[in-house]
């Protein structure tokens, strides 16, 4: 299963670098310039930063699994971007 969200800011770059420095100590994550990936347990994380948005790719086994990684991946970015006022985001089953 998959979804999708996007994160509009300025800011991505150094969110796409945050959000992984973060989970690094605890998971396997791959990190570049542009793009980042984290791979929890429960799915995986894909993360591409261009200079107006930040974009997610989540994927997983099962729907519990993907709503999982989502809420993961998303409550981290939204507490580091907080001072940006972000909203829950929206995410798109592909």
């Amino acid at each position: 299963m998959t979804s999708v969200a996007e994160f509009e800011t300025a800011q991505a770059h150094r969110y796409l670098t945050q959000v992984c420095k973060h989970f690094a100590h605890k998971i396997p994550v791959e990190l570049s310039e542009a793009r980042g990936e984290c791979r929890f347990v429960c799915g995986t994380a894909g993360l591409e930063a261009d200079a107006a948005r930040l974009r997610l790719r989540v994927t997983a086994p099962t729907e519990a699994e993907l709503v999982e990684t989502q809420s993961v991946i998303e409550s981290h970015l939204l507490r580091f971007a907080f001072r940006e006022g972000g909203e829950a985001l929206t995410w798109t089953r592909c």
